[in-house]
């Protein structure tokens, strides 16, 4: 092989080295962007105060316990559906209020609201307590419980205090109940019992019977010394000592007097009578 082959082989590899070293490098990397987007300072500021929620509209009152009824009203029957008040219903039947509402329910346009004791109620009262009253008292204690009107729940602080019951005349003071409100609660006090009306068991246009956990004692039946405020007493002018001069004297005493003092001018006459006589005998014997 001559030196020009040679020298043409060697360039031929070096050739072959340089383009096989090249090859091998991986690709360069694709040029990044000078600058990335340029990102904000701060973020947006936030609102001082978040928005105002809207009032939160009044909780809606409870549904009845006992459904409107179809057909003649009868309080005994709503009250055995809604449950617990079996001792307040066998006092509406025993007295015979039962049978009243029934009738004037039924046969007009009266309307009635009903404070209905449940049973816990009655069972919190002293023993003897209902079994010691008359008949009289046992039915004025259950006509206590009621009130010849429809008042539903936002009405009650329109009433006036003393609120009549069917018991009998708030104005003689026998039956006094007393309600006032505060916000959405309804307190109830008889003088005796204070309690809070509880939820409603039953609501149409001529009936409103509501829960009370307590039984509403009057205070002409429970505590009648109570309720009678002591008046105050009548002056009166007292009577002076009297003494045996300025005692005052009796008519019999008053006669006494007059006789003694009749006798006592007879006696007198009789003796100038004596006496002019005897001057007029002398007068004559000296003629």
């Amino acid at each position: 092989m001559t030196k020009q082959a040679i020298s043409s082989l060697s360039i031929l590899l070096v050739f072959l080295f340089h383009f096989i070293a090249t090859s091998a490098q991986p690709a360069a990397a694709p040029t990044q962007p000078a600058d990335a987007p340029t990102q904000p300072a701060n973020p947006p500021a936030q609102p001082a105060n978040p928005p105002v929620q809207p009032a939160k509209a009044p909780t809606p009152a409870q549904p009845a316990q006992v459904p409107v009824q179809k057909g003649p009203i009868d309080v005994t029957k709503i009250l055995e559906k809604a449950h617990g008040y079996s001792v307040f219903v066998r006092l509406l039947k025993s007295t015979g209020v039962a049978k009243q509402l029934y009738g004037q329910l039924n046969n007009s346009n009266i309307g009635f609201t009903i404070f209905a004791p449940t049973d816990s109620a009655f069972s919190n009262l002293k023993p003897g307590t209902i079994n010691s009253l008359s008949d009289l008292q046992k039915t004025q204690l259950i006509q206590f419980h009621i009130l010849n009107t429809v008042v539903i729940l936002s009405n009650f602080q329109t009433l006036s205090n003393p609120v009549p019951t069917e018991a009998g005349d708030v104005s003689a003071g026998a039956f006094p109940l007393n309600i006032t409100t505060a916000g959405n609660q309804v307190n109830i006090s008889t003088g005796l019992v204070n309690t809070t009306l509880g939820g409603t068991v039953y609501s149409d246009d001529q009936l409103t019977i509501y829960q009370v956990t307590k039984v509403l004692l009057p205070l002409d039946i429970f505590s009648p010394k109570a309720k009678k405020v002591a008046a105050a007493p009548t002056p009166t002018l007292s009577k002076p000592k009297t003494t045996k001069e300025d005692a005052p004297v009796s008519p019999s005493g008053a006669a006494k007097v007059d006789e003694a003092a009749a006798v006592s001018l007879s006696r007198h006459g009789m003796l100038e009578s004596i006496g002019v006589a005897v001057v007029a005998f002398f007068v004559m014997k000296g003629i």
